[in-house]
């Protein structure tokens, strides 16, 4: 009998279609809990078959509530068309600390698995295994994308007798072709160039720009020597355990051969600065498991280009007297962003010209500002002042969304409360996050008062350009004598219940870009504020600008 339907997250219909096409196997379903306690202690299934990853359906306690182990639910797509139907054998409240220490080896939330796990991943977890009704429908790149049958029939059709794997979720550029070459040479093998379309790191170059990239470099690679194909994984970024996790994909895809790099699925630094793994760390686990998995891992260190010899080598092959060139994902991000030349040696100039096109220098790109403070504190009246200065600098398409036209047309049906206060101040951002994707400017104007939706906005906003939160700090005293709408009269007549300030809290935001107090400065003065700091941080190119006047806006 089915007892419910739930709508799967991206990271969960990821999960299903890897599940569905057998990219998982030997997974038939989400794990159970003892499957997964297993994983957790030691990267193994019940039956003792290697497994590194807890493959979970994660659901909100209210789903939860209304499951009993025996019922069957239906997966389904966003637009609930059905994509499978699951047989719950266990349901289970996890110790998400004890599996971020497990999986990821640390509880720092700024590990993006670890803070996907605390923030985003719900409380109960269901296991069992799924029955097929469709897989997700895909509409881009539909000729890149193949299950592990299609592409073992594939290299079989062709005699390739050995395939090496290339696991990446970056752009591609010279080094990444070099160090495929070699591996290929050194194995007399057939390129499998496996790219994740999935979730990835946030903050990553999005898959669409990845995958155009890597059609313009297929055509140096030498003829008949590679093959392209998208690989629809949510990463984890879980490192070492992850390295297993991508050698045992590749051998259900017909690899005999994987590449792991230099710091393999690595996240960066933690909260202190350090490297959540050892560069190294993950080939090492990954050539103790090979003979097991039944690929040959093939471990390189980083790819730079020797000056002298006008060539790549693996850093450990540099001469002493020679100049080893690199230039890391941070800072080729920052040339984008400032319009600087990047070099012909670290890429191909078709592949420089995509990522041009899709990350423009920041001055380019949309952005949100966000006034958050109490009523009557000047947010809608700054952010009207800030509108009408960008106009007069320029031709942008500006956006101004204030919290209370937003309310009146977007949510109308909402009252007071936290959870709908919070699902409004959702709303705003979500159409802020669409007007800043396009390229445009968002000027959202609203009191907030929650630190929980404001971090929520920040946090998708920031996926497509640039956020900026102004707090508007005028005092309750100041805001209460304006009372501009006469509502903290009312409020304190016992006439209004909930208002921000009064019977309600504000909780003052630590990580505001900008703090402006209208009590003190006026409104020219704080808007002034304001487009120097997006000048200062390139969202905006002016010519020249004094404290009053400000010129040309690109």
């Amino acid at each position: 009998m089915d007892h419910g339907r739930w709508v799967v997250t991206p990271r969960q219909r990821c999960d299903l279609e890897m599940l569905l096409q057998a990219s998982f196997a030997p997974l038939s379903g989400f794990l159970s809990e003892a499957d997964y306690e297993s994983v957790l202690s030691c990267c193994r299934l019940t039956n003792g078959q290697l497994w590194p990853i807890p493959v979970t359906l994660d659901v909100n306690t209210a789903f939860a509530e209304k499951i009993t182990i025996g019922d069957e639910i239906t997966l389904c797509d966003i637009d609930n068309s059905f994509l499978a139907r699951m047989q719950i054998t266990d349901k289970w409240k996890p110790n998400k600390s004890i599996e971020a220490e497990a999986v990821f080896g640390t509880t720092d939330s700024k590990h993006p698995g670890v803070e996907y796990l605390f923030n985003k991943a719900g409380d109960w977890y269901l296991g069992g295994k799924i029955q097929l009704i469709q897989t997700p429908k895909h509409y881009d790149f539909t000729e890149l994308r193949h299950t592990p049958k299609a592409l073992k029939q594939q290299f079989l059709q062709h005699n390739f007798q050995h395939i090496v794997g290339f696991q990446t979720r970056n752009p591609v550029h010279r080094a990444h072709m070099e160090l495929t070459l070699r591996a290929a040479k050194e194995n007399d093998a057939h390129i499998l160039l496996h790219p994740v379309v999935g979730l990835t790191k946030p903050g990553d170059v999005d898959y669409f720009t990845r995958v155009r990239c890597y059609q313009k470099i297929l055509h140096y690679y030498p003829s008949q020597k590679v093959t392209l194909s998208l690989l629809p994984l949510a990463m984890r970024m879980a490192g070492p355990r992850e390295a297993l996790w991508h050698a045992i994909i590749r051998k259900n895809y017909g690899c005999t051969h994987f590449i792991i790099g230099r710091d393999h699925a690595g996240p960066g630094n933690d909260s202190t600065g350090k490297a959540f793994y050892d560069p190294y760390a993950a080939q090492e686990i990954a050539k103790k498991h090979q003979d097991e998995i039944g690929i040959n891992i093939m471990t390189f260190q980083e790819m730079v280009y020797v000056k002298e010899r006008k060539q790549y080598c693996p850093v450990n092959e540099v001469h002493p007297e020679e100049t080893a060139l690199t230039i890391s994902g941070t800072e080729l991000r920052n040339a984008l962003l400032t319009g600087k030349t990047i070099p012909d040696w670290f890429s191909f100039p078709e592949i420089i010209q995509e990522l041009r096109q899709s990350y423009p220098p920041r001055y380019k790109q949309g952005f949100t500002v966000f006034f958050t403070g109490l009523s009557g504190s000047g947010k809608t009246t700054l952010a009207e002042a800030l509108m009408a200065k960008l106009m007069s600098l320029g031709k942008r398409n500006i956006t101004l969304l204030d919290g209370d036209t937003v309310r009146r047309i977007l949510a109308s049906e909402l009252g007071f409360s936290k959870a709908d206060r919070n699902l409004n101040i959702r709303r705003i951002g979500f159409v802020a996050s669409e007007v800043t994707k396009a390229g445009g400017i968002a000027l959202c104007a609203a009191i907030a008062p929650y630190a929980e939706s404001r971090i929520e906005n920040r946090r998708l906003i920031s996926e497509y350009g640039g956020y900026i939160e102004v707090h508007v700090s005028t005092s309750l005293e100041t805001c209460e004598k304006r009372d501009t709408k006469g509502l903290y009269k009312k409020a304190r007549n016992g006439e209004l219940k909930s208002m921000t300030g009064i019977d309600d809290p504000y909780e003052i935001p630590i990580n505001a870009e900008i703090t402006i107090d209208t009590s003190i400065s006026t409104i020219d003065e704080s808007v002034n504020t304001i487009i120097h700091y997006l000048n200062d941080v390139s969202y905006l190119k002016l010519a020249h600008h004094t404290e009053t006047t400000l010129v040309e806006f690109a």
